[in-house]
C-alpha cells in the first residue's frame, strides 16, 4: 500500500528513508527558471520492494538526486503518484485539509473511476488542472472508458527503463497552475493548491489519473479530523472520499447466494412490522426480482421489482438499507437503478403497498392512490388486515438507459 504525500510504503516494524527517485531539473519552461525543482525521472522498484520484504517501513522523501548528484526538490503529489504507478500499488491515501462534497453539500464516500472522471469533466471550468487531465485522457483515448472498455484504459499504460509507468503524457504543474509533459506522476501546486476554490478537484483528478493508470483504490482523507485516517481504513464507509477502479460496491440481480445478506437487512424490518415477513423458501422463489447493492462481499441494501407487464406497472417492494448504512443515500441510489430497470422492462408506473414509510415515497415522487389503481392480479393478494396504503409514480423517460442484468458500479 502506497500512503501519501510524503510518501510511506510500509510492511510492519523498521522505518528507513532511502531515496527511490531519480530525478532532473525541470529547467526552462516559458522563459521562467525553475532552479532546483526537480521531476521524476526513475523510480527504483527493486530497491524498494527489497526494503520492503525486509519488514521496513519505506519512506520516500520529495527531495532527490539528479544523475550528476545534485539535490532536487520535487512536487510531492508527483512523486506519491509516480511511485504509485511504479509500484503498481494496492492504494494510495492522501491526506489533505478537507473533504469532497456533491452538489448538495453531503461528503461523497465513494466515487466508481468513471463516476469520478464525469465530475472532474463536469466540474473542468472550475481547475486549470482538472481541465487539462480532461484533455490528456481524451488524448491518450481513455474516453473509452465511459464505454465500459476497462481493458483498452490498462492498455494504455506504458513501460519506461523496466517499470510500469504511467501514460506517456504525465500531468503537473506550469508556472504554478497547469500541465506539463512528463514520464510519469501527477503534480499539483501552485496559485489553485493554495487557494481550495475548486473544492479539491485536482486531487479527485489526481485519484482518476492514477486509478486509470493501475492503482486499485484511492483514498482522500481530511487530516484535520481526529482519526481520520483509521477510519478511512478500518470502517466500512470510512471518513473520507474512495476513488476506486475495482468492483468495490455495485448493484445487481440477487442470487441464491444472497439470501442471508437480505434476510439480515429485511429481519429487523419484518419484526417491527414495516415488512411483510417473507419465509426463506418465499424469499427463493422471489429471489429473481430482488436487486441487492454489495460492498466487499457484503449486502448492504436490498429491494424488489415485481412486473405486471400487462398493466405496464410494477410493484416495489421490500427496500430495506442495512442499520450502519443508513442516512448516506443507498436508499436513493437503490430506489433510482430500480425505476431504470422498470424503464428498460416497458413499465411506464410503480405502484407500492407501505403501511410506516409512505413521507419516504412521497419525497420520492409517489403520491397515495385508491386500491382500484393496483393491478387487479396483485389485488387479489393482498392481506387488507394490514391496513397497507397505497402509493404509484409515474416514471419518466430520462431514467432509461439501464438493463435489468447490468451492473453498476458505486
Amino acid at each position: 500500500m502506497v500512503w501519501g504525500l510524503n510518501l510511506f510504503l510500509f510492511q510492519e516494524h523498521m522505518f528507513k528513508l532511502i531515496s527511490c527517485c531519480q530525478k532532473e531539473r525541470r529547467g526552462v519552461v516559458n522563459g521562467i527558471d525553475y532552479g532546483f525543482t526537480g521531476e521524476v525521472k526513475k523510480v527504483d522498484v527493486s530497491r524498494i520492494r527489497e526494503r520492503l520484504d525486509s519488514d521496513s517501513i519505506v519512506v520516500v522523501s520529495n527531495m532527490g538526486y539528479s544523475s550528476s548528484g545534485e539535490v532536487l526538490n520535487c512536487n510531492t503529489y508527483e512523486v506519491a503518484t509516480a511511485c504509485a504507478l511504479a509500484m503498481e500499488a494496492d492504494k494510495l491515501v492522501c491526506i489533505v485539509d478537507g473533504q469532497i462534497f456533491d452538489e448538495h453539500g453531503r461528503v461523497i464516500h465513494f466515487m466508481s473511476i468513471e463516476e469520478a472522471d464525469l465530475l472532474i469533466r463536469k466540474r473542468a471550468k472550475q481547475s486549470d488542472i482538472a481541465a487539462s487531465y480532461v484533455k490528456v485522457v481524451d488524448e491518450e483515448g481513455i474516453n473509452s472508458l465511459h464505454k465500459g472498455d476497462y481493458k483498452s484504459s490498462l492498455n494504455a499504460r506504458a513501460h519506461v527503463n523496466g517499470y510500469a509507468a504511467s501514460f506517456q503524457n504525465g500531468l503537473g504543474f506550469n508556472n504554478g497552475n497547469g500541465i506539463y509533459s512528463g514520464e510519469q506522476g501527477f503534480a499539483i501546486g501552485g496559485e489553485e493548491r493554495l487557494s481550495r476554490s475548486n473544492g479539491y478537484l485536482s486531487e479527485l483528478a489526481a485519484a482518476a489519473y492514477v486509478c486509470h493508470g493501475g492503482v486499485q483504490r484511492v483514498h482522500i482523507i481530511d487530516g484535520t479530523v481526529d482519526g481520520s485516517l483509521l477510519l478511512e481504513l478500518f470502517t466500512r464507509d470510512g471518513a473520507g472520499t474512495m476513488i476506486a477502479r475495482d468492483v468495490y460496491e455495485g448493484t445487481r440481480i440477487a442470487t441464491a447466494e444472497d439470501l442471508s445478506g437480505i434476510r439480515k437487512i429485511i429481519r429487523p424490518l419484518e419484526d417491527s412490522g414495516v415488512l411483510v415477513r417473507r419465509t426463506d423458501t418465499e424469499l427463493l422463489e422471489a429471489l429473481n426480482s430482488f436487486y441487492v447493492v454489495e460492498r466487499d462481499g457484503s449486502i448492504i441494501a436490498c429491494a424488489a421489482l415485481f412486473p405486471f407487464p400487462e398493466e405496464k406497472s410494477g410493484e416495489v417492494a421490500a427496500i430495506a438499507v442495512s442499520e450502519e448504512c443508513r442516512g448516506r443515500g443507498q436508499g436513493d441510489k437503490l430506489l433510482d437503478y430500480v425505476e431504470k430497470v422498470a424503464l428498460s422492462l416497458g413499465l411506464e408506473k410503480l405502484f407500492l403497498l407501505t403501511t410506516r414509510t409512505a413521507d419516504w415515497f412521497v419525497r420520492r415522487g409517489f403520491s397515495e392512490c385508491s386500491i382500484e389503481s393496483i393491478p387487479e392480479q396483485r389485488r387479489k393478494r393482498i392481506n387488507l388486515s394490514r391496513g397497507s396504503k397505497y402509493y404509484i409514480k409515474q416514471l419518466q423517460p430520462k431514467h432509461a438507459g439501464v438493463t435489468a442484468n447490468n451492473f453498476i458500479i458505486r
